[in-house]
């Protein structure tokens, strides 16, 4: 099952019906997320591909691990790497992930909760499923998202937050006849449980097959709605959409999203991610694991990194040590 999941929707608090007016946010274009292989060799889809970073500000980067049914002995994570600059927000649909970093904190993600890490001025972090998962294998899914901080921020202390599933905020549309479920940021009247250095969204739905939401969106936020799993239509238009399917809108106070009436997924449901936030419009310096303002920052983040000044890995972890001072992303321009 996907995350938290309830039985009877109509249960829940509806959020507000859009008023008289409101304007549909129409289609400004519709990609395709690339596959490829992260970490120790776990499979993701990469929502973001070739997507201008200009219509995805606040965000930089989004992989879909999974969906994965692992074998025994397949389950794979990440070796300790470095970030700075931005913060990574980790959400489990299923399965277990637990984390370990250089200021000796740690967790366990699994089955809907999600961590908030904002690495700031730097730090260096793995992520890897528990022996026990190992050995069972089992199905593994979930999301990582990378959101920029302003340069203003970019300096400041890591910090966490450890949002558990059962924190997320619960709801459904009038109809109700989708589930969802807001992270972060404010949706129709329901607030997520996550603190956002830049003003935000996150919410994963579920919409039951033929159902049809249109959604309230902060006219101010850009909006993206990625495709999780199933099939269905996005905007007044009514275009068809599928699993890796990521949909940018443009202006307006509302977005529509339309079910099937046929899924072909776990959950019998069509799955969806919306996301939105409040551009930074400031420079971007994307390289690997930093994502800064300057070329010049970028190429200060890896001699900090290459110093030890990220931090070093624990002397007491049983994770894996090989140290990854570069990995996949956008190069400089």
């Amino acid at each position: 099952m996907p995350a938290v999941t309830v039985e009877d929707a109509s249960a829940l608090p509806r959020i507000v019906a859009p008023p008289p007016g409101a304007r549909d946010r129409p289609i400004r274009s519709i990609s395709e997320a690339t596959r490829g292989f992260e970490g120790e060799g776990f499979p993701v889809r990469r929502a973001f591909a070739g997507v201008p970073l200009s219509e995805l500000d606040p965000f930089v980067h989004l992989d879909q691990m999974g969906e994965v049914n692992y074998a025994p002995g397949e389950p794979k994570g990440t070796p300790w790497h470095p970030h700075r600059g931005f913060e990574t927000v980790t959400y489990m649909m299923d399965g277990v992930i637990q984390h370990a970093d250089s200021t000796g904190g740690g967790g366990v993600i699994r089955d809907g909760a999600t961590q908030w890490m904002t690495a700031g001025k730097g730090i260096l972090h793995i992520e890897t499923p528990p022996d026990d998962v190992v050995a069972a294998g089992g199905w593994f899914h979930g999301l990582q998202l990378w959101v920029n901080l302003p340069r203003s921020k970019k300096w400041v202390d890591p910090r966490y937050q450890d949002l558990a599933a059962d924190h997320v905020a619960l709801g459904t549309t009038p109809a109700a006849d989708t589930l969802l479920r807001v992270i972060a940021g404010e949706v129709g009247g329901l607030r997520g449980p996550g603190a956002t250095h830049t003003p935000m969204a996150m919410v994963h739905a579920t919409l039951s097959p033929g159902a049809r939401a249109v959604i309230p969106w902060p006219p101010s936020f850009n909006c993206l709605v990625y495709v999780l799993g199933g099939a269905g239509l996005v905007g007044a238009e009514r275009v068809p959409v599928a699993t890796g399917n990521l949909t940018v809108f443009g202006p307006g106070d509302v977005f529509t999203v339309e079910a099937a009436p046929h899924q072909d997924t776990r959950t019998g449901g069509l799955e969806l991610l919306f996301l939105g936030g409040q551009p930074i419009r400031e420079p971007v310096a994307w390289y690997g694991p930093f994502v800064m303002n300057t070329k010049a920052e970028i190429q200060q983040a890896f001699e900090d990194f290459r110093a030890g000044r990220l931090g070093t890995v624990p002397t007491h972890t049983q994770a894996p040590t090989d140290e990854v001072a570069e990995r996949t992303g956008s190069p400089l321009d």
